[in-house]
């Protein structure tokens, strides 16, 4: 799919800083690694050397099919900076912490990621040539190839996402109401259900999966497919512009179970769309902030502690 420059321009959902690398990263609850001693003071600001421009970072760019049926001798050249970051992971994922890469096999790496728009945010990594399509046409399933490849990533998203609401009832699971039976029993204060039974079952809780945003971009940030599993809050200190919050709370989050998509779909063509120039509306109560994105950050952290509460 062809995209002019503007375009490009128009519809990145992150900022050079972190497509570069050079934001500062968040820790696994959000939080900036930036200590009180390091902000600045007004004078200190005043007298500070003017900051550096922002990076010049050149447009996506993907692989055609054509490509992928016929590649270049050597295989595909990989810098892994910039666009190309992602593409470290799926080269190595042995080489990173556990605190990024959360599991690895021969044809998958899941990692947190770095800089993470809400309390759980993680990426699915295919370790496929096929990861270096647009997704659009990586997971057209046009062909048994294809279709194949398709269904393994719709496989292995549905394991993330069982693993990201795992997550999520470890952290908040004493907040939740849904929980309360369950915790009960855990905590031995209560006999599970059907005691009496040989096998007795725990009650089921909070279905945690079900609120999870799941998907890919309609027009992706980097060079290397990703599926994006997180939790719904949009609470994170990385949550820092209209674009951020849009790209996940609008169409341009695409659910891999709606692949492949139709020729005419509206969001093979995002900046047709206009999703990331949308009003800014709260994910849980649809109260309309316009483009006052302060005040939906402090209005989404209200609702986050109610959202766990449920």
């Amino acid at each position: 799919m062809a995209m002019t420059a503007s375009d490009s321009e128009l519809e990145e959902a992150i900022t050079k800083e972190e497509i570069t690398g050079i934001a500062t990263p968040a820790d696994e609850t959000g939080t900036s690694h930036i200590s009180q001693a390091m902000k600045r003071t007004a004078f200190t600001e005043l007298m500070a050397a003017k900051p550096k421009k922002t990076p010049v970072v050149a447009p996506p760019s993907f692989i055609s099919k054509q490509t992928l049926l016929a590649p270049p001798p050597g295989g595909f050249a990989r810098s892994f900076r910039d666009r190309d970051g992602l593409g470290a992971y799926t080269n190595d994922p042995a080489s990173f912490p556990a605190s990024r890469v959360i599991y690895h096999d021969a044809s998958f790496v899941a990692i947190h990621d770095m800089y993470p728009k809400s309390s759980v945010h993680t990426l699915l990594l295919p370790r496929s040539p096929r990861s270096r399509l647009h997704p659009f046409d990586a997971l057209d399933a046009a062909d048994p190839d294809a279709a194949a490849f398709l269904a393994s990533v719709r496989a292995e998203t549905s394991k993330l996402k069982r693993l990201v609401a795992s997550e999520l009832r470890r952290r908040f699971g004493r907040c939740s109401a849904q929980e309360r039976a369950r915790q009960a029993v855990l905590d031995g204060d209560a006999g599970p259900e059907g005691s009496s039974q040989a096998a007795p079952l725990l009650p089921p809780g909070r279905d945690w999966e079900a609120d999870l945003l799941v998907g890919v971009h309609a027009h992706p940030s980097m060079n290397d497919l990703h599926v994006h599993v997180l939790a719904p809050d949009s609470v994170s200190q990385c949550m820092r512009h209209r674009k951020h919050y849009n790209s996940f709370h609008t169409p341009f989050l695409i659910d891999v179970a709606d692949f492949p998509l139709a020729v005419d779909d509206p969001r093979r063509h995002p900046g047709r769309a206009g999703y990331l120039e949308r009003d800014l509306v709260c994910w849980r109560c649809g109260r309309n902030f316009g483009n006052r994105f302060k005040q939906l950050k402090g209005h989404l952290a209200e609702e986050f502690e109610e959202w766990k509460k449920e």
